[in-house]
């Protein structure tokens, strides 16, 4: 896969403003919910934001960014893909990759809520939250290579079925 290929199927897909206000959308609610996950947000009693980032908050803040940008491209390209597949491609595990990218990445802005999941499943969800909070940056790292892979995936669909067509 050369960048030349990567960059026409961006191209094709972020060449209508519908699928550039879709990224946008999805890309900062899910900035939201992260940063929410990971106490940087508040909304209560008015929105804010702590700034200035605690230093040991700093690379969750930097790999929430790229989650968050990752979760609103590919976001995209799948619906593109879905929406202009000419290929006979299964629909029901057509949004696996997607799907699997965003729980991942998610689940590993889970740790800021390990409170609720002792308290709902006690001596297992005090386990969850530990793991969670111990490996959240590998978590994480994890959630943005599956991102990546599932980018993959929809380039390959979308050019695939540009050249079926």
């Amino acid at each position: 896969m050369t960048s030349a290929s990567i960059s026409i199927s961006a191209k094709m897909v972020f060449s209508k403003k519908s699928y550039v206000g879709l990224a946008i959308a999805v890309a900062v609610a899910f900035w939201m919910i992260l940063n929410v996950l990971d106490g940087l947000l508040f909304f209560s009693p008015v929105m804010n934001f702590y700034y200035p980032i605690p230093q040991d908050a700093i690379p969750g803040f930097i790999l929430t960014n790229i989650m968050s940008s990752l979760i609103g491209i590919v976001t995209s390209m799948t619906v593109y893909a879905f929406r202009n597949s000419h290929a006979g491609i299964n629909k029901s595990s057509f949004f696996l990759g997607s799907t699997l990218g965003t729980v991942s990445s998610i689940c590993a802005g889970c740790s800021s809520v390990g409170f609720y999941l002792v308290t709902t499943f006690g001596a297992a969800g005090l386990a969850a939250s530990s793991f969670m909070s111990n490996y959240q940056l590998p978590l994480r790292l994890l959630a943005i290579g599956l991102l990546v892979w599932t980018y993959y995936s929809a380039h390959k669909r979308i050019t695939r079925s540009c050249s079926l067509a």
